[in-house]
């Protein structure tokens, strides 16, 4: 850490914080991720998830650049150094009085659907797709936060905590971790909402409040998809009411019909009838 001059406090997980630095060589501004985790050797950093998947996406324009990866042997701290962007998609629209333009969202979410369509072919969801973990500058949007990433093949059921439960989808909600890539693109169904709307799509207060939130919306599936979800599931009763749901289009007014119809194909309730 030597190299850097820490000025100020970005942000903070649950494992991990963010700080703005300066590089001492050269002057340029970056971000640096502090692990809360202690790692015993060099070897276990390496087989973290978050760098491998940074390592096998980088270079990619809508993908965080990854520049440095600091290990201290005796005191088993870790740091990664990356590209510094201006903000997250959650603080440009926090508090926001104005609906942004529609050809600025487009633009964010074409580059959104690039970066995720490229993890995708390159073997890695997400997982975690939130306003939060999006970053602008400019008119550049980049997809950062790989700490709860998979590979598309690896075996399920996937048993640790994933995605907060705003952006969570219904494959993640009612089965015992049986999901699988296309959990990513409800997730930029719900971003994608969010930043025209200015307020969350689906704001749960727990996983049957979600469920809730969601066929009030999208209305009750057919019995068929849920009895698809039904076969992998212990924890979730499935007698949900019958109903007919609002739509995404009453919910946004001001939004062009085709940009309601991309939501509502990011937000289709099967995964095997999304749009990715």
């Amino acid at each position: 850490m030597h190299k850097y001059r820490l000025i100020s406090k970005k942000g903070e997980g649950t494992f991990s914080e963010v700080l703005k630095a300066q590089s001492i060589k050269n002057g340029k501004y970056l971000a640096i991720k502090c692990m809360k985790n202690h790692f015993d050797s060099i070897d276990q950093v390496n087989n973290l998830r978050e760098i491998q998947a940074l390592r096998r996406l980088s270079p990619n324009p809508h993908i965080i650049k990854l520049y440095e990866v600091l290990y201290d042997q005796p005191t088993g701290r870790l740091a990664l150094v990356f590209e510094l962007m201006d903000m997250n998609i959650y603080e440009h629209i926090r508090g926001r009085r104005h609906y942004l333009p529609e050809p600025r969202v487009k633009a964010y979410m074409w580059q959104l659907i690039k970066a995720m369509d490229h993890m995708h072919r390159n073997g890695i969801f997400h997982r975690d797709v939130k306003p939060e973990n999006i970053l602008i500058t400019d008119e550049v949007l980049k997809v950062a936060d790989f700490g709860s990433c998979r590979g598309i093949y690896s075996k399920q059921p996937y048993t640790e905590y994933i995605s907060t439960r705003w952006y969570r989808a219904p494959e993640c909600l009612l089965t015992d971790g049986y999901y699988g890539y296309k959990m990513d693109m409800w997730g930029v169904g719900c971003v994608m909402f969010e930043v025209l709307a200015l307020f969350p799509l689906f704001p749960g207060t727990d996983e049957v409040d979600q469920i809730n939130k969601i066929h009030n919306v999208l209305g009750t599936p057919p019995q068929a998809i849920l009895d698809k979800f039904k076969r992998y599931a212990s924890h979730m009763d499935f007698n949900f009411p019958p109903k007919e749901g609002t739509g995404i289009a009453k919910m946004v007014p001001h939004i062009s019909g085709d940009c309601a119809d991309i939501i509502e194909k990011l937000l289709a309730y099967d995964p095997e009838e999304r749009y990715v």
